[in-house]
């Protein structure tokens, strides 16, 4: 064994407590990266898996080219292909039904005329589409005679929950038990009737055989999907039909800026887990300069004192990386468990198991033992250079040369600035550069800031109670040392910082969707298609249907919607006619940029236009510009007015013009989904029947009650954000605990100070009472930093998300801001009261001869 690793296992055990605290922050921060990055994976499948079933898409769809049935087993060799996630097969078939199947009275024909069923494996099905459940349960491996249908259809027939669904079948007519009822359908094709895929087998006399294959892919890179699906089909043959997802989508482009939202959340644990590690180290070594300088005294060389950290570190590090593995691995699984729970229940998306790849593993390994021993180096050669004299006099008051500590400001001062001008350049690569320069500017910036900050704490301290004479000494202990204050502050401002920002995101995200949710679609009924937001495929209704609604007496208001197609710069966007007059009476935009009124009078006189935030995302057009479209007139130059967004539109891009000019420009003329608000006061059942009498001549509409469908979108929508919530606590949690440990970490290394303050007469009580306010002066000074650093990465946060398109609701997370606060303060204390008891209880002599 050589001279360095003797003393390494010599000193590591002797120094139980400070051994154990530093090994303890290898060990958090590796949790945090592989823990976090573990869980992304999972989390970002389900994302997907979700959009793509909202939007009634999967990756990839295997049907036989003349529609006919095929073995199921053609299923496990698609399965087998690598790239592909998951992959579900299905028996679908259109049921017609007689004019008076329901009813049985043939003077009063049904408008339901067709039902879709199809028969899935439940468990597989989940891991492709999602399932949300309003009432009732989802489809269970091995049900018989059980369905779940939607709220439109259990509505349209009177069904709830333990009722009876008839249908004919090849093996007569049959009853199925209502289990679940599901949102009301808006995706195009008839209503469907989801049984279990061994029930449609039988029920269509197809036993063993399928008709369509469901697949998702386990990327977004364009080159790898291509090669997945070549794979594909050449598994299948010639026989089959490969319908993949448009490459070049807005979906997938929608898919791709969720991806790279979950990949900045793990850059972002990344940082911190290094963070925490580094911090640490260079605390330890910086705090050990007279016992390095001891070892030089009785003759160590240079070398000897590296080596000696270097091992002291590399044993730490393999010692808390083999540990933050298995707790990472757990707490992942742990998290994930929950959350898959959660989304089991309101949703039925299945969310898989923590992903562990050799990259990740290489990087975390990489991150836990060479960051840690990294973090001892550079420290371990400075205090290896300081004459062994000099480093065993007493340590007095950090000295800083104004030189230096302007210089160190001032690049602080300018990375801020940068990151500040970055929230004005629109572009998420430096948005999100601005959010690392930002951190790392405060972190240099901090130590000037240290005096200031401490003095006005300790002033208010000293207004609520305990003496001057402690608090004074609270106050020069940290001004005495300015940067090791700083950098010990930096831990509870990264813990903070997630906090501050993820109420920021969540809330601006969630607030912006169901303010346009409410505002576009809040009207008391709503004229449905079958294809939301594929407008072209529907069937609308002529001028005449709005028409009649209008004459009824208890209807206020009538706005109807009308669509087309068109191109700028080779660029196909759709095109939205409202009433500018009608349509704000009834629903609403969410607008960006211009005011609303003027706005929409804008719109009523000639080419004018609003686009929303997915259009000027795509094709780079503003408020203020002009905008050539390609019409079926030819080209035609439009002013944008406005940049609003609508709920359903949110993340397609979209024109709005006025229906006079959709008419002259488009020839079109006719409403795609209608919206309709009573009078206030009404009879409302009788307004139902009226309503009702008229849709029924327009069986392509499905009327739904907005408030309803506003409280269906609502819960899915606040299930969807579960998924962000854990994410962020994860990274959260442990860097908060980081914080106690470094807290804890600074006040035994000053075990000698407090030696020394009880041999000159303090107490026991003084040095808790001395101990304590520094602990919470210093948690002030990280939380204060935290909260500043939580806006502003809260703001470039929702920034990028609107620059992306997405409607978001500016607010300030008082949330956050409130239980910031808390947190910093209660871990401040508590980071402090275990260390601050033992160095008081401790002995004098042995305080003064610690180190």
């Amino acid at each position: 064994m050589t001279l360095e690793s003797t003393l390494a296992a010599r000193y590591l055990g002797r120094r139980k407590l400070r051994t154990a605290l530093t090994t303890l922050a290898v060990i958090f921060g590796v949790l945090v990266v592989f823990g976090t990055n573990t869980m992304l994976p999972a989390v970002s499948d389900a994302f997907r898996a979700n959009v793509l079933a909202a939007a009634g898409q999967v990756d990839l769809t295997v049907t036989h080219r003349i529609g006919s049935s095929f073995p199921l087993t053609l299923l496990a060799s698609v399965e087998a292909i690598e790239g592909v996630s998951a992959s579900s097969g299905s028996l679908n078939r259109t049921v017609n039904l007689p004019a008076d199947f329901f009813d049985r009275d043939p003077a009063s024909p049904d408008t339901l005329t067709a039902l879709a069923l199809v028969g899935i494996d439940p468990s597989r099905a989940q891991t492709v589409r999602a399932y949300p459940i309003l009432e009732g349960r989802f489809l269970r491996k091995g049900d018989l005679g059980a369905a779940v249908i939607s709220r439109s259809l259990a509505d349209l027939l009177g069904l709830a929950v333990g009722d009876s669904l008839s249908l004919p079948s090849t093996q007569g007519e049959i009853a199925l038990t209502i289990a679940g009822i599901a949102p009301s359908r808006t995706l195009p094709g008839n209503e469907e009737v989801l049984v279990t895929l061994s029930e449609a087998q039988t029920l269509l006399n197809q036993p063993g055989l399928i008709n369509a294959i469901d697949v998702n892919f386990d990327t977004l890179q364009e080159s790898r999907r291509a090669e997945i699906e070549r794979q594909v089909e050449a598994t299948v043959g010639s026989d089959f039909h490969v319908g993949a997802l448009a490459s070049g989508s807005e979906l997938l482009s929608n898919l791709r800026v969720g991806q790279a939202l979950l990949g900045v959340l793990g850059v972002l644990a990344l940082f911190m887990g290094g963070f925490i590690i580094y911090n640490t180290f260079r605390t330890i070594v910086t705090e050990r300069r007279r016992d390095l300088a001891m070892l030089r005294a009785v003759g160590a060389s240079r070398k000897t004192v590296t080596g000696l950290i270097l091992t002291e570190s590399l044993i730490q590090g393999i010692a808390g990386t083999t540990i933050g593995l298995v707790l990472g691995y757990g707490l992942g699984a742990l998290a994930l468990g929950g959350l898959g729970g959660i989304l089991e229940q309101y949703m039925h998306v299945q969310v898989g198991g923590p992903a562990v790849t050799p990259a990740l593993l290489l990087v975390t390994i990489g991150l836990g033992v060479g960051l840690t021993v990294f973090s001892g180096l550079i420290p371990a050669r400075n205090a290896a250079r300081v004459p062994p004299l000099e480093a065993l006099r007493p340590s007095v008051a950090e000295v800083v040369t104004a030189r230096a500590a302007g210089a160190t400001f001032l690049a602080g001062a300018v990375m801020i600035g940068l990151a500040l001008a970055a929230l004005l350049t629109h572009n998420l690569g430096l948005i999100a550069l601005g959010g690392l320069l930002f951190l790392i500017g405060l972190v240099l910036v901090g130590p000037v800031l240290v005096r200031p900050i401490a003095r006005l704490f300790a002033g208010l301290f000293t207004r609520l109670g305990p003496r001057q004479g402690v608090v004074r000494l609270a106050e020069g202990n940290l001004t005495r040392q300015p940067t090791r204050a700083a950098v010990t502050a930096s831990a509870t401002m990264l813990g903070l910082a997630v906090i501050v920002m993820a109420s920021s995101l969540l809330g601006g995200v969630s607030g912006g969707f169901l303010d346009a949710l409410r505002q576009s679609l809040g009207s008391d009924y709503l004229f449905i298609p079958p294809a939301i937001a594929v407008w072209g495929s529907n069937v609308g209704s002529g001028p005449q249907l709005a028409d009649e609604l209008r004459a009824l007496p208890a209807v206020d208001a009538v706005s109807t919607l009308r669509a087309a197609t068109a191109s700028a710069d080779d660029t196909p966007f759709t095109v939205l006619g409202i009433d500018p007059i009608a349509y704000p009476k009834v629903a609403g935009l969410i607008f960006q940029k211009g005011d609303p009124q003027t706005a929409y009078s804008a719109l009523a006189q000639g080419r004018s236009a609003f686009v929303n935030g997915a259009f000027g995302a795509l094709i780079g057009r503003t408020a203020g510009d002009d905008l050539v479209m390609l019409t079926a007139e030819g080209e035609q130059t439009y002013r944008i007015v406005a940049v609003a967004n609508d709920y359903l539109n949110a993340k397609i891009a979209t024109a709005y013009v006025s229906q006079a000019s959709l008419e002259s420009d488009f020839h079109v003329t006719e409403d795609v989904l209608l919206q309709v608000n009573l009078r206030s006061g009404v009879d409302r059942q009788a307004a139902d029947e009226q309503i009702a009498g008229l849709a029924a001549a327009y069986p392509q509409f499905r009327v739904i009650d907005g408030q309803k469908y506003y409280a269906e979108n609502k819960q899915i929508f606040d299930a969807a954000f579960l998924g962000a919530y854990f994410v962020l606590a994860f990274l959260a949690v442990p860097s908060l605990v980081a914080m106690v440990n470094t807290l804890a970490i600074g006040v035994i290394e000053r075990t000698r100070e407090v030696g020394m303050l009880r041999a000159v007469g303090a107490t026991a009580r003084q040095v808790r009472r001395m101990v304590l306010i520094e602990a919470l002066i210093l948690a002030m000074l990280g939380t204060s930093l935290g909260l500043v650093s939580g806006l502003y990465l809260g703001r470039l946060a929702l920034d990028g998300m609107a620059f992306a398109g997405y409607p978001v609701r500016s607010v300030f997370p008082w949330t956050g801001i409130m239980a910031g606060l808390a947190i910093g303060l209660i871990f401040g204390a508590l980071a402090a009261v275990i260390p601050a008891r033992q160095a008081a209880k401790m002995d004098v002599i042995t305080a003064l001869r610690y180190e």
